[in-house]
């Protein structure tokens, strides 16, 4: 079976091989987005046949989609051969920029995270040489941890301050090369002495680490079962928020 369409004529097999359609959009949109997205990992340009073997879509068709990419000014075509991204792509870098607002992205996670496993859940990020608790969201419990917004802690003792020692200063040895191999980090009455943390890395754009969920458990409350229920729940949430990140 084929999709027709008065500029794009392509087996369907082709396309959902590379860039699956989602159930809504325009397809040829869909395809041209596909072409630009191909530029994320390549800063020195592409030439169309490494756009093909990017995309999976045929070089007909990438031309095609090029020609208006560049009427556009979001492609451009140089001497030897090779496109880059064009300068129409910066008014929209810059609207991004100035619209963006990293608590709109985060706490809809931490949110969703503490109504899942009705535990104190935050996202901590580095400054210099220690963390800062940038969001906090409390569940409806009696008893409960309380970390206030702003404060500092040491990076050295805490889930999140391992991950952070992990994804971001790269150190060697254990326990961060396990914390790397595993994807999250655990620890007991480090920080609190009365508490117990579980935190995953979260990702932006170019896989840079941009801070560590965590959650926070009381030590009596604490167990090998409640590691198993919550664990899903904060790597899915860290998962879910770099995607919104232009993470992986």
């Amino acid at each position: 079976m084929s999709i027709t369409h008065p500029d794009i004529d392509m087996p369907a097999k082709r396309i959902s091989s590379a860039a699956p359609e989602k159930p809504e959009g325009v397809a040829a949109v869909n395809r041209a987005l596909t072409v630009l997205q191909a530029f994320n990992q390549a800063p020195d340009g592409l030439t169309l046949a490494m756009l093909g073997a990017a995309t999976g879509l045929y070089e007909s068709t990438i031309l095609r989609l090029l020609d208006s990419l560049m009427l556009a000014n979001y492609v451009k075509k140089l001497a030897d051969g090779r496109y880059v991204v064009g300068p129409g792509v910066m008014p929209l870098a810059e609207m991004y920029r100035q619209s963006f607002k990293l608590s709109d992205y985060v706490l809809p996670r931490l949110r969703a995270l503490t109504a899942e496993t009705e535990e104190c859940s935050g996202l901590y990020v580095r400054e210099g040489d220690q963390r800062i608790c940038l969001h906090h969201i409390q569940p409806q419990r009696s008893v409960r941890s309380h970390v206030r917004e702003g404060v500092l802690f040491p990076l050295d003792r805490g889930a999140a301050g391992r991950v952070i020692l992990a994804f971001d200063y790269q150190l060697e040895g254990e326990p961060y090369d396990t914390i790397r191999a595993q994807g999250y980090a655990i620890t007991q009455k480090e920080r609190d002495p009365e508490s117990a943390a579980i935190a995953c890395p979260v990702f932006g754009h170019d896989g840079k680490l941009v801070g560590a969920m965590s959650i926070v458990i009381p030590l009596y409350r604490y167990s090998d079962q409640v590691v198993k229920r919550v664990l899903p729940a904060i790597r899915k949430q860290a998962r879910l928020l770099s995607q919104d990140l232009g993470g992986a």
